[in-house]
């Protein structure tokens, strides 16, 4: 059984580790869930009443219920692509289905970005705040802005020594939890009521604040999608195990917070802070770093995440193309520093907009998230429909999940004016750059042109012999699109004939397929012409690295070994000594020409398209290839004709 087997199956270590990985979000959202549902409602010229809290414990456990256990821990982690999870990879399981279906997938992976951003600076902030109980004029901002610059900093360098300790200390902080939340029941054990549903109903259904309300308590599920996202690292039974464990302690600390707040109904403000007001004195600085550490294991899996979200957005052609580099050997740690600094720069910029103040930022981080959660409902009842579930099951499924998750929506939305417009900022931001990449690409497949290769066999294979044609590379690689071995994109055959006609001993074709499994690593070979037009066909997963340099290389080593060709150079003073031919790829990059005819929208995507280009990874780079041996040509996406153009001829 292979080391990622094992941590896949359940296992003390993958209990461990998943704690580490899964919950570090979820496992903070008691810093500031309580805090923000009665600061709402004080702030509101509400009362803070005992049915106000039994109510929200009641909301937030029923929704820790409902949406996290019974939506992802049960039904999500169904939708395994192969072991791997994640709303690009559930994407990729229904994306034939229906078209439309990457809308919703973008919009979930843009706001999974934007709480990438939302999530340092929350978490970071609601536990440093906790050092204003003891030191009333301690400056947070400073203090948090440093552990997120340090934070993003340290990336680079792996984190794979950092994530070994991740498990323990998420034990710990749990069981902290757990324990300051139970020591504070024993003085009301009546607070148990709350596990009752008819105080959630009660309070959604009479008080005059109750979508108010709502908003806060959606904090308590932020991080809900982590234990779909983090599947391939954990498995399925390590996280749903270790979610009993989870999710006893959390209600243990809520309810704790509860007994709390019963005792603080007449006097309350907002200074009050419930989650570090429990904390006995002599432990406050001490919880402090805790939450602190806790906040940072938090931030570490929404970034690492977002790295992995955007190399498979990469490869399924929905991101611009960006560098990736594998800072260790871990199986799936990966570092994109584009998208690292573009999330530093913007934890910072949200952390001075917000004043320091986490109270400010709860509206933006729900709507995040809650945009995320609607994105996947409707993929996994797409996901149900393909399974062929139960009709009845399916129904169920919408009707109860649209019905929280919009109800949701609108409590998030009142937020808008309040932070709200920040996420949907960021999303728009975010959705423009997927949608135009996606789109322009549409747009130019609209315009290749493919011919029958087999009508050229005989012209290519005369080149390949014409002496009187300065030969151009002993192996003359392209790079095609083509998805059948019988057809051949127009340009090609236009750079080999004439673009300056290219004279090789072998013309090789590579196609690139990414299909729907994440680690797929498959290749075919057809001899086209023996010995003269070679095709290989790769077969590569969303979450494998394209350096096809070296795939191709490895490919053409398995057919040299097996004598199914020949590479040795026909240049008679090198062919004598066995020595290899020159391999050279030709890359033909695409532009406009100034008078392409495209509508107002197409001419749009495309501009956006071409400033995304020049701001992205070369092709050449992308796909792993030494420049010592690329050529790129450029070429019109669109040829215009003479047949194009009216010029009207004037007698002498």
């Amino acid at each position: 059984m292979s080391s990622q087997n094992k941590l896949n199956s359940l296992s003390g270590a993958g209990l461990l580790i998943s704690l580490g990985i899964v919950y570090g979000d979820i496992g903070t959202s008691p810093l500031y869930t309580l805090k923000a549902i009665f600061n709402t409602v004080f702030t509101g010229g509400g009362n803070i009443s005992e049915d106000l809290v039994l109510g929200a414990l009641s909301c937030i456990i029923w929704t820790l219920t409902l949406q996290t256990t019974l939506k992802y821990v049960i039904i999500t982690l169904r939708a395994d692509n192969k072991g791997e999870g994640g709303i690009l990879s559930l994407y990729s399981l229904v994306r034939k289905r229906a078209k439309w279906l990457v809308i919703p997938a973008m919009v979930g992976a843009c706001a999974l970005l934007a709480d990438g951003i939302i999530t340092p600076s929350i978490t970071v902030t609601s536990a440093v705040e906790g050092l204003q109980l003891r030191f009333p004029d301690v400056q947070v901002i400073p203090i948090v802005i440093s552990i997120i610059a340090f934070l993003f900093i340290i990336q680079q360098f792996g984190t794979n020594l950092v994530g070994k300790l991740f498990g323990p200390l998420m034990f710990l902080w749990f069981l902290v939890l757990g324990i300051i939340g139970f020591n504070y029941i024993l003085e009301d054990p009546s607070i148990f009521k709350a596990l009752n549903p008819y105080y959630a109903i009660k309070l959604i259904t009479t008080h005059p604040m109750a979508l108010l309300i709502l908003g806060g308590v959606f904090l308590c599920t932020t991080g809900a999608e982590a234990l779909y996202s983090d599947l391939g690292h954990c498995g399925k039974k390590n996280i749903r195990v270790s979610w009993v464990f989870v999710k006893l302690m959390l209600i243990l600390n809520y309810l704790g917070q509860g007994v709390y707040m019963l005792n603080r109904t007449k006097d309350y403000t907002t200074s009050i802070n419930p989650f570090f007001d429990i904390v006995p004195d002599q432990y406050l600085l001490w919880m402090v770093g805790l939450a602190t550490i806790a906040a940072v294991i938090a931030s570490q899996a929404m970034i690492t995440g977002s790295f992995t979200l955007i190399s498979e957005a990469v490869r399924l052609n929905l991101w611009p193309k960006v560098r990736i580099n594998y800072p260790s050997e871990q199986k799936g740690q990966i570092y994109v520093p584009s998208i690292n600094w573009i999330l530093c720069v913007g934890c910072i910029i949200i952390v001075l907009i917000f004043k320091g103040n986490s109270g400010n930022m709860e509206g933006a981080y729900g709507l995040a998230i809650n945009a995320t959660f609607i994105a996947t409902t409707i993929l996994i009842t797409v996901f149900m429909l393909r399974r062929k579930f139960p009709l009845y099951s399916i129904i169920i499924f919408v009707v109860v999940f649209g019905t929280i998750e919009i109800s949701f929506l609108f409590a998030n939305m009142l937020k808008f004016i309040h932070g709200g417009f920040v996420t949907v900022l960021i999303g728009i931001i975010l959705f423009t750059v997927m949608w135009s990449w996606y789109a322009a690409r549409k747009i130019k497949n609209r315009f290749v042109k493919y011919v029958e290769i087999e009508d050229y066999y005989q012209i290519i294979s005369e080149l390949s012999d014409d002496v009187t044609v300065p030969k151009y590379s002993s192996q003359l690689v392209y790079l095609t699109s083509a998805n059948f071995k019988t057809e051949i994109e127009n340009k090609i055959i236009y750079s080999i004939i004439q673009k300056e006609p290219k004279r090789a001993d072998i013309y090789w074709l590579v196609h690139v397929d990414v299909v729907d499994e994440p680690y797929t690593r498959e290749y075919k070979v057809e001899f086209l012409i023996p010995g003269k037009l070679i095709r290989i066909d790769f077969r590569l997963g969303f979450r494998v690295e394209q350096s096809v340099n070296l795939l191709y290389r490895k490919v053409v080593e398995d057919l040299v070994r097996n004598n199914e060709v020949d590479i040795t150079s026909q240049y008679t003073s090198l062919n004598k000594h066995k020595i290899a031919g020159d391999f050279r790829f030709v890359l033909l990059e695409k532009h406009l020409a100034k008078f392409t005819r495209l509508s107002f929208y197409e001419k749009f995507i495309m501009d956006y398209y071409f400033i995304l280009k020049k701001l992205s990874l070369s092709e050449e780079r992308s796909f792993g290839l030494d420049s010592s041996y690329v050529d790129v040509e450029k070429v019109p996406l669109i040829f215009v004709t003479p047949d194009d153009i009216e010029l009207k001829r004037l007698p002498v």
